[in-house]
């Protein structure tokens, strides 16, 4: 594909799924929050369950919450279910578009398993199918049907699971990405295959001039709340990119299941407070996940820690190094077979360019050796430490 247009499109699709997703996110939000304000009306009405007045926008807004069905079917009825579907549309889009259209770059790392770029999509899809699947099945079968605690412990194990199995065979970045992507689908899927039949349901019902079937609304409450905890670990998964100590760690699957722990503990203080319950336990809670995870992640595999006697590092050999390892890519002019331009635009062509950017090397060439990518230029732990103790002794150019 031409480079500009292959850029353009990538752009349009992250951007629309970037739009479609807050859309969504902020339905899932605002949802849970009036469902915990609703109040039963002062005056009881014939099937209100409950009400809500609003202002906003210079104006004030009434809300009233029907049990089930209403008398009657009104002519305008608005659904939030549009956001769901082509937030999962444009994020398969992007998967394809940068992991799978890419596989050797962004999704395999030979140093775990060396697949064939056809082979690691094949994986990659499969896994996705099968996470669905077998959420779907828990919750359909009895024993999820039964709510409570244990099915929902069983839901978390089993993509804890199978982030743990990607990150063992699939680049961090790869791995974190197929988990999002895991649990956005899961999301997607619950709008159409249990939700929104359950709406068409009560809808039918209500035309019929009879009673909707309780169960429907459950169910699809059930999987709202579902969506609702999801959201926020799908959103760090989704910026996840930018933090290298995260998916580039040793224990990558570890430090994605504690993030999920944390913020779902600050979800659930959300969901408590919209409620007037302001316990403190959750964020109790959140801040003792953190605690071992940030010791976790400033325990990286690297260094950049100056060793006693070591002797100074002559910028040439740093220059040599990063000539050879890293222009390829991240040069005015890439010699590299993918990327036309450098990546995220950082250049280091010159000297000047290479100190100021001296604590992006650390980071991403150092600590989590997650550059170059895969180590397409078999970078060695030798030139690693090189550079490690270069910045270390200040990132000198002369």
């Amino acid at each position: 594909m031409d480079l500009t247009a292959a850029e353009w499109l990538n752009a349009i699709v992250r951007l629309a799924h970037v739009i479609f997703g807050i859309g969504w996110i902020g339905a899932s939000f605002y949802f849970m929050w009036l469902d915990a304000n609703m109040a039963r009306p002062a005056a009881p009405k014939a099937g209100v369950e409950g009400e809500l007045w609003m202002v906003h926008s210079g104006g004030f807004y009434r809300v009233e919450k029907i049990h089930v069905s209403p008398a009657e079917m009104p002519p305008h009825l608005h659904w939030f279910k549009w956001e769901a579907a082509f937030t999962g549309i444009t994020g398969f889009m992007m998967l394809c578009l940068v992991f799978y259209a890419d596989a050797s770059v962004y999704l395999i790392d030979p140093a775990k398993y060396d697949f064939t770029p056809v082979q690691a999509v094949f994986v990659g899809i499969v896994t996705l199918l099968f996470g669905w699947a077998a959420y779907e099945g828990l919750w359909r079968s009895p024993f999820g049907k039964k709510g409570g605690w244990p099915p929902l412990v069983a839901t978390f194990l089993m993509i804890a699971g199978i982030a743990w199995f990607l990150c063992q065979i699939f680049s961090g970045r790869g791995a974190f990405l197929h988990v999002g992507g895991l649990m956005g689908i899961i999301m997607s899927a619950s709008v159409w295959t249990v939700i929104v039949p359950g709406q068409q349901q009560l809808i039918q019902a209500t035309r019929e001039g009879r009673k909707g079937d309780p169960v429907y609304a459950a169910a699809a409450k059930q999987r709202s709340v579902h969506n609702n905890y999801m959201t926020l670990p799908v959103v760090f998964i989704m910026v996840s990119g930018h933090y290298p100590s995260t998916f580039g760690h040793q224990l990558n699957w570890l430090v994605l299941i504690l993030v999920s722990l944390t913020a779902m503990a600050v979800n659930h203080f959300l969901n408590m407070h919209n409620k007037g319950e302001m316990k403190p336990w959750p964020l109790l809670l959140a801040t003792a996940i953190f605690v071992p995870l940030f010791w976790l992640t400033a325990q990286t595999g690297g260094s950049v820690g100056l060793k006693p006697g070591e002797a100074p590092v002559e910028f040439a050999e740093v220059r040599a190094v990063v000539a050879q390892r890293c222009t390829t890519c991240h040069s005015a002019r890439p010699t590299d077979d993918t990327f036309k331009q450098p990546p995220n635009g950082l250049v280091l062509d010159t000297p000047q360019q290479v100190r100021r950017n001296a604590q992006k090397i650390a980071a991403r060439v150092v600590l989590t050796q997650t550059m170059p990518p895969a180590n397409k230029t078999e970078m060695t732990d030798e030139e690693r430490a090189l550079l490690g103790a270069w910045i270390a002794q200040g990132s000198k150019v002369d």
